[in-house]
């Protein structure tokens, strides 16, 4: 016989399928099948249609297009031998669904099997509607469904309550029409019957009031009946299952009660008794047993209140926590969840056996138990709970350390009993898992240490100890670092002891080492070196004699590649030589914070604000990339994303190391008072003569005199003689280091707009990529950059790609490169032309995310990093 003709049977077709060695020989057997296929229904053959279809749905079980048979179904529904109808349901089952139009021919087709005489083609009718019912099917074809519901063969109404559910779904209009052939299934002896008797009921309830008030008056009572009878019934050999008797009888049984009593009292009432019984009797030794215990405890939870049957029900819960098997231990973690808002001291007594569970091998149960034991938190077990988390925290797997740091943070903020064991759970923290503790939670440790003036002491301490020994966990250093750069005094003088402390013998040379260490670290980032040059000028004052060690220190950074170094080394070794009459002003301690500030900040409730002791709070930008104030804002973190940016960069910082409100509403009254921007307040500081800056674009504004009192405070502040056209850049740029350097330059006023520095954006051991900044003064909101990548290796970089993602409030248009490969070192470089536009100019900085893609050697290599250094002003 030819593989291929109309009479082939499906068997042949699946070996020659099977025989195909390749994707491209099966694909080639499928269109010769096909092709076979459509010439018999072209031919209008009707002998080998039944076969036909039958290859037809192996094909698009296989995943090809068989479209074209479906009209073929339809002819095969309307034949009458059962055979024929068979295959036809069937196909039309497979290769349609609700949304093809083409269904609705079928429909009186159905409605007639629905009333044949012949039960197996009606079964085959409600099967499919069962499967495939549009709601305007639904509406045409509900009254013989719900006629069938009566029909004198179990099996048809059992598939006739089946159907009822998918148009009750369809269509909850006809709700209403279903509820007493569905009640009248409640009394079937049959109990497939009964299982979908009960189903409809439970889906009638959840789509109709009027169905949910009926049950409850008229057959709650007769299901309490039902069960009980399933519970207490002997042996029966057709529906045994593990010793126990129909186990899914019992479980959609306790589903609708469920759903019956609850918000209801007297119906809960009623069920409180064979409930009980349920789960006393049932035996737990096997899966069924497991499934009707979970079932029953469900429906304890969810009924109205009933003290004692929820004990019940969570003691077997608690037994469940101890069973080997791995889904039940996480049903019960599961409803212990919601059974812990309930009844929490039930839950309680089993605190033991779910934080067992949080040190269990499989990652799902170890997360839902942290959960659940999160939830279980209160001020009386606080400290036991959180010393068994942090012991298991030192053994816990790094997958699982994220969470449970995360966790234990928020405990300890959340409960601390008092300051002294808040300090000393964190520092365990940070040892154990620094890298880990996001940002907000040390933070929110050095804000707290700042409102214990009697820990400061202790923590300096303590935290230096940490250092010594976890000096690798990067919050800790961070931490540690500005605890000794605040009160590095008391950690040399042993200042402050508690009567649980052992006094140390810390020198000055010891506590500078410390920071040195924690500066030169292959480990620190940015932040952590931008602190430690902080601590470190800080230092400066506290320990004289160690003065010209931090000035050398500090003084071998004024020439780091990194721009941020490098402005910060530059500032502070001019305050340090030149700057001695003001230097313990600057570098007095940060006023205390205001705990109640920063938790309702983090909340998102609050405006950031900076507690001051001596003026009105002054609000600081966020983000490092802010020059001079980034490490302070970075570390308390005290900014708004949507506050609005400040005009310069230097004011801030001043406010926060003097304390002092530098705005105009501060000006002595009676005195003219001129507004300075950042830089004007810095370069005062530095001892270097000022003008008024003024935007190019306007015009020149007459110079507004000094107060005396600034100029003693500031010391040598010279008056200025002519107004001065704004040519300052941002932060780390020729100028500003030179003025740093006491040796000032005469500026002069630029037409094509301001002027920015280069910065290196992104660099990798083999990478470096540079951008140029250009602006129009006709368009500030607009940022030209040009970027510049050049090879660090000895190898050509093929298949160059570079790419840029920005925040909503950036508009980004890049040009192609110049070209896709970049060649070895010192051989070139490609450039590239970006265009920013900046929708709240003057409010947020730009950041930028870059991903760079390229080929080494045939290997495709991908670099990502983040750009928060952009000058300020663009």
């Amino acid at each position: 016989m030819n593989p291929f003709s109309s009479g082939t049977r499906l068997r042949d077709m699946i070996r020659a399928i099977r025989a195909c060695k390749t994707a491209a020989e099966e694909r080639a057997v499928v269109r010769k099948e096909c092709a076979a296929i459509r010439a018999a229904i072209s031919e209008n053959d009707q002998d080998y249609m039944h076969r036909n279809l039958a290859k037809l749905m192996f094909i698009h079980m296989l995943g090809y297009p068989t479209h074209f048979g479906q009209m073929e179904c339809l002819k095969l529904i309307a034949s009458p031998g059962f055979p024929e109808k068979r295959i036809g349901y069937l196909g039309l089952m497979l290769l349609l669904d609700e949304r093809q139009e083409v269904l609705m021919l079928v429909t009186n087709s159905i409605k007639q099997d629905l009333n044949h005489t012949n039960q197996y083609i009606v079964g085959l009718a409600l099967c499919a509607l069962g499967n495939i019912c549009s709601a305007e099917m639904a509406r045409d074809l509900a009254p013989e469904v719900e006629r069938l519901l009566q029909f004198r063969d179990p099996n048809i109404r059992k598939k006739a309550a089946l159907c009822s559910i998918r148009i009750v779904k369809k269509v909850p209009d006809l709700a209403e029409n279903f509820i007493n052939p569905a009640a009248s299934l409640l009394k079937e002896k049959h109990h497939g019957v009964l299982i979908t008797g009960i189903q409809l009921c439970t889906d009638l309830c959840k789509v109709s009031t009027q169905a949910l008030e009926h049950f409850r008056k008229k057959c709650t009572d007769g299901l309490v009946k039902v069960l009980k009878d399933i519970v207490n019934s002997p042996y029966a050999p057709e529906y045994d299952i593990s010793g126990i008797t129909d186990p899914f009888l019992h479980i959609r049984l306790l589903e609708l009660l469920r759903v019956l009593g609850q918000g209801d009292a007297d119906a809960s009432d009623s069920m409180n008794d064979i409930l009980a019984q349920v789960a006393t009797k049932t035996e737990s030794n096997k899966n069924a047993g497991n499934a009707i215990l979970y079932g029953c405890v469900a429906t304890i939870m969810s009924i109205e209140d009933n003290g004692g049957l929820r004990v019940l029900g969570i003691n077997i819960l608690g037994r469940f926590l101890s069973n080997r098997d791995n889904n039940i231990r996480y049903v019960a973690l599961n409803m212990l969840m919601q059974a812990v808002t309930v009844d929490s001291q039930a839950v309680q007594r089993h605190r033991a056996t779910i934080l067992e569970c949080v040190k269990d091998s499989d990652p799902s149960i170890r997360k839902r138990a942290l959960d659940l034991v999160y939830l279980l938190i209160n001020e009386s077990n606080v400290k036991p709970l959180t010393k068994e988390l942090i012991e298991y925290l030192e053994v816990s797997d790094p997958d699982f350390r994220g969470d449970l740091t995360t966790k234990i943070c928020s405990i300890v903020e959340k409960f601390y009993p008092d300051k002294i064991w808040y300090i000393d759970q964190m520092l365990k923290v940070l040892s154990e898992a620094g890298s880990y503790v996001k940002d907000e939670v040390w933070h929110a440790l050095i804000v707290l240490i700042t409102n214990a003036p009697n820990l400061h002491g202790y923590a300096v301490r303590s935290l230096y100890g940490a250092l010594r020994t976890a000096g690798e966990q990067e919050s800790l250093v961070r931490v540690a670092v500005w605890c000794i750069g605040e009160y590095g005094e008391m950690l040399v003088a042993n200042k402050g002891m508690l009567d649980i402390e052992l006094p140390a013998t810390v020198t000055e040379s010891d506590a500078v080492d410390v920071v040195l260490t924690a500066l030169t670290s292959h480990s620190a980032d940015l932040t952590t070196r931008a602190m430690s040059l902080i601590a470190l000028l800080k230092l400066s004052n506290r320990f004289p004699s160690c003065s010209q060690k931090i000035n050398d220190i500090i003084t071998q950074y004024k020439g780091s590649f990194v721009l941020e170094l490098q402005q910060r080394a530059i500032e502070f070794n001019s305050i340090i030589s030149k700057h001695q009459k003001i230097r313990p002003i600057l570098l007095e301690r940060m006023p205390v914070l205001d705990e109640a500030t920063f938790s309702g900040r983090r909340a998102g409730s609050v405006a950031a604000t900076v507690s001051t002791s001596q003026g009105p709070s002054a609000k600081v930008p966020n983000g490092l990339d802010k020059p001079v104030s980034a490490p302070l804002v970075d570390l308390l973190d005290l900014s708004s994303d949507d506050a609005k940016a400040p005009s310069s960069f230097g004011g801030d910082f001043l406010q926060d190391l003097l304390g002092i409100d530098l705005s105009p509403a501060a000006a002595q009254p009676g005195l003219n008072h001129v507004e300075k921007s950042g830089t004007d307040v810095l370069l005062d500081l530095l001892s270097i003569g000022t003008s008024p800056v003024q935007d190019s674009s306007s015009p020149s504004t007459p110079q507004l005199p000094t107060t005396k009192s600034s100029l003693d405070l500031l010391d040598r502040l010279s008056s200025p003689s002519a107004p001065l056209a704004r040519t300052s850049s941002p932060a780390g740029s020729s100028m500003m280091m030179d003025l740093l350097d006491g040796i000032p330059q005469s500026p002069t006023t630029e037409s094509s707009g301001p002027k920015f520095p280069k910065i290196v954006a992104f660099e990798s051991t083999s990478l470096k990529l540079t951008f140029n900044f250009s602006k129009k003064p006709e368009n500030p909101q607009t940022t030209l950059i040009e970027a510049n990548f050049t090879n660090k290796s000895q190898n050509v970089f093929t298949d160059f790609i570079f790419q840029a993602a920005v925040p909503k409030f950036l508009q980004l248009h890049l040009d192609p490169a110049s070209s896709n490969t970049l060649p070895a070192i010192d051989n070139g470089s490609v450039t590239q032309n970006l265009r920013v536009t900046n929708s709240q100019h003057g409010k947020k900085s730009l950041v930028m995310r870059v991903r760079i893609c390229y080929k080494v050697n045939g290997k495709d290599v991908l670099e990502e990093g983040q750009i928060n250094n952009f000058p300020h002003g663009l």
